[in-house]
């Protein structure tokens, strides 16, 4: 039986090039807005927190120093 991930939100581990899938799913939430962000658009996450950004506006204002 194949086991569908449609619909199911994946657990990633962010490292500096890519990433790393803990639990399969077809997408991850955006730290920030909550907006839902596919696998294959997912572009911006931070490191240190382990947070996806939906957007590079969102990941700048967040990453940018306070």
């Amino acid at each position: 039986m194949l086991m569908s991930h449609t619909d199911r939100v994946a657990k990633l581990h962010y490292m500096a090039n890519g990433f790393r899938i803990l639990t399969p799913g077809d997408h991850v939430v955006c730290g920030v807005s909550g907006a839902r962000i596919a696998l294959e658009d997912l572009r911006y996450w931070d490191v240190a927190t382990q947070r996806a950004f939906a957007s590079g506006a969102i990941a700048s204002a967040e990453m940018a120093p306070r």
